[in-house]
């Protein structure tokens, strides 16, 4: 009788991973808003950048739209984890329309050093992706034009300033941490006098996956990331992990787009997750490596996790 025998595999399972404290309490705002007032619900934009999440929140009732005028006056509305600029919830305000934010605390932090840099009269140089949301709501607390994107070091050293005395930055929240700490370099080079965050913008979340993957990167023949591709924090830990040594290294969504043929020859794999990504969706990787493999699990876990936010007030009654 011949048995088949599955090629063994070892999982290097990266922790943390998954979902972070403001990813986490987004979602909350939009499920008891949900339970609170009924559905239907607006949010503006993805709560998160997770087609996962995303669809089963409009399964529960959540209706996504784009602009604030698409929502009635009669419902609520949510904006998303990643901000949003001043004129939007002054245009709800205009319009009677009733809005719970679900702005993730650590970039209302950025928002905050922006306006305060921008009432001491300096210059804000913003490091991060044009066009991301954090981007467009952070560039949005201020007057157009006081706000210069800085996307890469060519930046840096190009920008001509008015005044190179009274500058200040601050920076997306899921960067990477080497491509920013290399801009944040350029810019104190230029301008030594620059004035930085009291505590880095880099989210801790972000932080603490990334230095995961380099922890466990270097034996990996290939390191598959879950999380969508217009997640920035996912997308940064597929750069990370190949910097940091790992062979090869994939963004997917979910289990059913791997490609089984990134796995010839591979021994290790490494596993992890970008902070919009669910850990169900994790499990699925797992469980889909199982049906081809005889696994052995590992988990790198340089850190624990134990951050938590409040939600607002009108969905704490």
């Amino acid at each position: 009788m011949n048995v088949l025998v599955r090629p063994s595999l070892k999982v290097l399972l990266a922790s943390p991973r998954g979902f972070c404290a403001g990813v986490e309490r987004a979602i909350q705002i939009v499920e008891r808003a949900i339970t609170k007032y009924g559905a239907p619900i607006y949010v503006r934009h993805e709560i998160v950048h997770n087609s996962y999440v995303v669809e089963r929140l409009k399964g529960l009732g959540a209706v996504f739209i784009d602009n604030v005028e698409d929502c009635p006056s009669d419902r609520p509305l949510v904006f998303s984890a990643h901000g949003v600029p001043k004129s939007v919830p002054a245009e709800a305000d205009q319009r009677g329309v009733f809005y719970l934010d679900a702005t993730c605390p650590l970039v209302s932090k950025v928002h905050i050093e922006t306006q305060r840099h921008f009432e001491d009269g300096l210059h804000v140089l913003l490091i991060g992706h044009a066009g991301h949301p954090e981007v467009l709501g952070t560039m949005g607390q201020l007057p157009p034009g006081a706000v210069t994107l800085i996307q890469t070091v060519a930046d840096a050293a190009a920008f001509p300033p008015e005044d190179a005395g009274r500058l200040a930055f601050v920076t997306q929240t899921t960067l990477s941490l080497d491509d920013a700490a290399e801009i944040v370099a350029a810019l104190q080079a230029r301008f030594p006098g620059i004035a930085g965050p009291i505590k880095e913008d880099i989210c801790y979340a972000t932080t603490n996956r990334q230095e995961a993957i380099k922890r466990m990167a270097e034996p990996c023949d290939l390191v598959l990331v879950v999380g969508s591709p217009t997640s920035s924090n996912s997308l940064r830990l597929v750069e990370v992990a190949m910097r940091a040594g790992a062979r090869d290294a994939k963004l997917i969504d979910d289990a059913s787009q791997i490609d089984w043929s990134w796995l010839d020859e591979v021994g290790v794999i490494g596993l992890t997750a970008g902070a919009s990504a669910p850990e169900v969706l994790v499990e699925g990787v797992i469980a889909a490596l199982r049906t081809r493999y005889d696994l052995e699990v590992e988990e790198v876990s340089p850190t624990r996790e134990n951050v938590t936010f409040k939600l607002p007030r009108a969905l704490l009654d």
